[in-house]
């Protein structure tokens, strides 16, 4: 049963946040204000915490939070927002959370979002971002994790890196990702009406911002239609109370019979990215992803730790085996 804190947030975003995706010109309202009043900082709060350094791609900050001491694994987040709001307080306590409890490096850029910019500057600059990432960290120890908008442009990226010949993520963990917007599926109309959030007027409004053009079902922008084959493990989590959810569940049925494996959580009564709020369901959410990638990263240092031992008794060095082939 939903927690009484989740059917009060799911009230407030009812009467304040749905409001922006309405209608295109409430949100073209939302983004004017959101202009005036966003910054991008990480509150001070982080840097208390943790050591953070800042360089800059494409003119636009990457904000890295060093790793614990002895630890190779990075994540490279990206933020939603519906590729046309930035980054908020909300993914910088779930970008802490995972860094106090996985002590992975974290990598941040904020990208360049709409309407000022579309999917040719966003995906120009996140791709120098993952490009200098292989240039000092191995993929297999690179996870690629993304709420709604983000979770899309964590797929896209896959698959754009697969296209270019790149060495791909060794996981996905993608929150409420927004993976159709071609409103092929009649499900998620009768969805919206459930949603506390999001709406479809608003939202078409967002892609057609920052799409550049390009047609929705194209798997750049849907990346349900791409090649699925091409993801590494992934971990998915979605809410009955989503209106992206009927085609979430679509992308994992897909994925596993194009041979990925994918773990979903389905949780009954919540709504879009509700890990990133304090509340007892997104507690839970985020401990399945702290399980899924502390015990994938337990078993691979053990099978990696076999494997070298078995090819150094074969004659073979260790540090050759630990650099795979890469473009």
């Amino acid at each position: 049963m939903p927690s009484i804190k989740s059917h009060v947030v799911s009230f407030v975003l009812r009467y304040s946040r749905k409001q922006a995706f309405s209608s295109p010109e409430n949100l073209q309202r939302w983004i004017a204000y959101a202009r005036k009043t966003e910054n991008h900082r990480p509150p001070a709060s982080l840097h208390q915490r943790f050591e953070i350094a800042t360089h800059s791609v494409d003119g636009f900050p990457v904000y890295e939070i060093a790793p614990k001491t002895g630890e190779r694994k990075r994540i490279l987040y990206l933020h939603g927002g519906a590729y046309v709001f930035q980054i908020t307080s909300y993914h910088w306590g779930l970008i802490a959370d995972m860094a106090a409890r996985l002590g992975f490096g974290i990598t941040v850029p904020i990208y360049p979002i709409a309407p000022e910019y579309d999917f040719h500057a966003m995906f120009g600059m996140v791709g120098k971002v993952y490009r200098q990432m292989l240039d000092e960290t191995e993929a297999q120890d690179i996870v690629f994790m993304g709420d709604s908008a983000g979770g899309n442009m964590a797929v896209v990226l896959t698959m754009m890196a697969a296209e270019a010949a790149l060495s791909l993520p060794w996981r996905h963990v993608l929150i409420s990702p927004g993976l159709d917007v071609s409103l092929a599926n009649p499900e998620v109309l009768e969805a919206e009406r459930y949603d506390p959030w999001l709406g479809i007027p608003g939202g078409l409004e967002a892609v057609r911002l920052y799409s550049a053009g390009i047609d929705p079902s194209d798997w750049r922008i849907s990346p349900l239609y791409g090649d699925l084959s091409v993801l590494p493990k992934t971990l998915l989590l979605t809410g009955s109370r989503d209106m992206l959810t009927p085609d979430n569940l679509i992308f994992a049925q897909k994925a596993r019979a194009a041979g990925v494996e994918i773990e979903v959580v389905h949780e009954q009564g919540m709504f879009h990215v509700w890990p990133l709020i304090d509340m007892p369901e997104a507690r839970r959410a985020r401990d399945s992803i702290v399980t899924f990638l502390a015990s994938d990263t337990e078993s691979y240092h053990a099978k990696a730790g076999e494997l070298a031992l078995q090819r150094t008794n074969r004659g073979v060095t260790a540090h050759n085996l630990a650099k795979p082939l890469r473009s």
